[in-house]
C-alpha cells in the first residue's frame, strides 16, 4: 500500500486545519486559510488542465516568494504537473534552453519577470504565459481569472514513482541541468527531516530562501503537512526579513550562510531581528567559522542546526544538530551525520572506499535522490556510478560518522601539487575583524600551476592592507594555504539566486585563455 504520495499529507491536514492561517503574505500581511489554500490549488489544477496540463506535463513558475507560488506547488504534488520553477537569475538564453529542453508549454510570471519571457517566449515554444499577481505584464491570461473560470478538481493519488518537481540547478559548468524528482524522493526528504526536526500545527515557518531552490522545499511541504503556518517575504531583503520576524514572530526558518551575514552586518539590526526563532537551519554552502561562532554567542538558546545536500538529493543528507553546536570544538567545522535512511561513503578517483579520516569524493545512497537527469542518460549514469551518487564535494568522514567538508572538488585549489581547500583559507581571512565577504579561488600561475588568490570586501570604515590580511591569514593555515595575492573590492561578491557566491564568475576573468582540469 503506497503512503509516500503528499495526498497523504496535505489533505488530512486541511480538514484538520481548514480555519487555521496556512499562509501570510509578509509584504501585504494576507492570510489565507487552509480551507481557503484547497479550494485555490484544486481550481488551479482544474485551470491547468484547461491549458493541456496533465500530470506528466510540465508547468513553468518564475516568480518572487508568495501564497501563489506555494498553491502552484501543491497542485503540482497532488497530480496538477510537474512544477518546473525557474531560477530568477537565469539569462535570456538559459530561460529560453530550459523552456524548451522541458518542453514546458505554459509558464506563471509576476509583473517583474513577464518581460524577461516574452522576451523568449517564442524561442522557447510557450504557448500560455499567466500573470501572477498585481501589476502589467504580457500575459495570455492572469492567475485569478484562471481560478475564476475552473472547477475545482483533486485528481486521484498516483503512484510515488510519479514525478513532481523538474528543477534545473544553477548551470555551473555550462547548461543547467534539469533534476527531476518523484513523488517518493520529496517525501522521504520530508520523512527524514522531520525524524530529527521538532515540527508541528504550533510552528511558524519563515519563507525566505528563493522558492525555486531545493532549500525551501522542506517548508514547501513539511510545515503545511502538519498544519503550521507559513509566512512568506517575497524576496531575501535583510530589513524585510526583520520586519517579518518582529511582526509574525515565526519559529523556524531556513537561511543562508549569506543571508545570516547580511542581516547580522545590517545597520539596523538589532538581536529582535531574528529573536523569535526556537529552530534555525542554515545550509547550501559552508559558514565561516567566525559568523557561526558569533549567531551562537548572540543566541545561545535557540536551535541552530546544519542541513547538508543538493537537489539531486531533494535536498537533505546531512543535519549537524544544537547539541553538536552548543558543544562546538571539532563539530562546528562539520556538517552533521547522515539522516534515517542515509549512507554515505568517501571515495577516491577510482571508486575505492576511504577509510575514517582521508578526504576524498562525498558519495551517498539514499531513498530521496531524483529519478534521472533530465534528457541527459550520460550525466546520470556518471553521477550514480558504481551504485553510489557522486556528489562533487570533497570531505571526510570520522570514526564517528560525522561528516566534514573541505571543499567543492571544482573549488579545490592545486598549487605546487599541494591540495589547498578554499574554504579553509576563507575562514582564515574571516576572522579578521575588517572583513565582511571573502572567495577564495585559485588563479594560473606560472611557477605553481595555481596560486592561492583571494577577493575580499571590507566593512564599512574599516580599513586593513593586502599584507595585513596575508600576514593574519598565516597564523590561521600552513605557509602554502597562504594567498600570493589579494583583491579589495567594494561592491558585494556576485550571488547566485540562492546567495551563493560565483566563484565561476570570480574565476572567469583569470583563466581566459588557459585551461583548468578542475572547473
Amino acid at each position: 500500500m503506497k503512503e509516500l504520495i503528499y495526498h497523504r499529507q496535505l489533505l488530512p491536514s486541511v480538514e484538520r486545519n481548514a480555519n487555521r492561517a496556512c499562509s501570510i503574505n509578509a509584504a501585504t500581511g494576507a492570510t489565507t486559510t487552509f480551507a481557503t489554500h484547497m479550494d485555490r490549488v484544486s481550481r488551479l489544477i482544474g485551470g491547468l488542465q484547461s491549458l493541456g496540463v496533465g500530470r506528466q506535463d510540465r508547468f513553468a513558475v518564475m516568480t518572487l516568494n508568495s501564497p501563489e507560488y506555494l498553491e502552484l506547488y501543491h497542485a503540482a504534488f497532488l497530480g496538477g504537473g510537474v512544477v518546473n520553477p525557474l531560477n530568477l537569475r537565469f539569462a535570456p538564453k538559459e530561460l529560453a534552453y530550459v523552456l524548451r529542453d522541458s518542453g514546458t508549454k505554459v509558464c506563471f510570471v509576476d509583473f517583474i519577470f513577464a518581460p524577461l519571457i516574452d522576451k523568449v517566449k517564442e524561442e522557447a515554444g510557450l504557448e500560455h504565459v499567466v500573470l501572477v499577481g498585481g501589476g502589467e505584464g504580457p500575459h495570455t491570461a492572469t492567475y485569478e481569472d484562471l481560478l475564476a473560470s475552473s472547477d475545482g478538481v483533486i485528481p486521484d493519488e498516483g503512484e510515488e514513482t510519479d514525478p513532481v518537481v523538474l528543477m534545473y540547478t544553477g548551470g555551473t559548468t555550462g547548461l543547467p541541468k534539469g533534476v527531476l524528482l518523484d513523488q517518493r524522493a520529496e517525501m522521504l526528504n520530508a520523512y527524514h527531516v522531520m525524524m530529527r526536526l521538532s515540527f508541528g500545527r504550533d510552528t511558524v515557518t519563515l519563507m525566505q530562501t528563493p522558492m525555486f531552490h531545493a532549500a525551501s522545499m522542506f517548508s514547501v511541504l513539511g510545515g503545511p503537512a502538519v498544519g503550521a503556518s507559513t509566512v512568506i517575504v517575497p524576496m531575501f531583503e535583510p530589513a524585510a526579513v526583520m520586519k517579518a520576524v518582529r511582526e509574525y514572530q515565526p519559529t523556524v526558518t531556513v537561511m543562508v550562510p549569506t543571508m545570516i551575514g547580511m542581516t547580522m552586518a545590517h545597520p539596523e539590526f538589532a538581536p529582535d531581528g531574528l529573536g523569535s526563532f526556537t529552530d534555525l537551519v542554515y545550509g547550501a554552502s559552508p559558514m565561516q567559522q567566525a559568523l557561526l561562532e558569533k549567531l551562537l554567542a548572540l543566541y545561545p538558546g535557540m536551535n541552530i542546526w546544519q542541513g547538508y545536500g543538493m537537489t539531486e538529493s531533494s535536498s537533505v543528507l546531512t543535519l549537524l544538530g544544537p547539541d553538536e553546536h552548543r558543544q562546538g570544538g571539532k563539530y562546528l567545522r562539520a556538517t552533521g551525520s547522515p539522516l534515517p535512511g542515509v549512507v554515505l561513503s568517501i571515495q577516491d578517483d577510482a571508486g575505492k572506499i576511504l577509510p575514517a579520516g582521508e578526504p576524498g569524493e562525498v558519495c551517498a545512497r539514499s531513498g530521496n535522490f531524483m529519478i534521472e537527469y533530465w534528457n541527459k542518460p550520460e550525466a546520470t549514469a556518471e553521477a550514480f556510478r558504481g551504485g553510489w551518487y557522486h556528489t562533487g564535494d570533497a570531505g571526510y568522514l570520522d570514526e564517528d560518522g560525522y561528516l566534514f567538508l573541505v571543499d567543492r572538488v571544482k573549488d579545490m585549489i592545486v598549487t605546487g601539487g599541494e591540495n589547498v581547500y578554499s574554504t579553509e583559507v576563507e575562514n582564515a581571512l574571516a576572522t579578521h575583524p575588517a572583513v565582511l565577504q571573502v572567495a577564495v579561488i585559485g588563479i594560473p600561475s606560472e611557477q605553481w600551476g595555481e596560486a592561492v588568490h583571494a577577493i575580499v570586501v571590507l566593512r564599512e570604515g574599516a580599513a586593513a592592507s593586502e599584507q595585513e590580511l596575508i600576514d593574519h591569514a598565516r597564523e590561521w593555515i600552513a605557509g602554502y594555504k597562504v594567498p600570493k595575492s589579494i583583491e579589495f573590492r567594494t561592491e558585494p561578491l556576485p550571488l547566485s539566486g540562492a546567495m551563493k557566491v560565483l566563484k565561476k564568475d570570480l574565476r572567469e576573468p583569470y583563466w581566459a585563455g588557459h585551461d583548468r582540469k578542475v572547473n
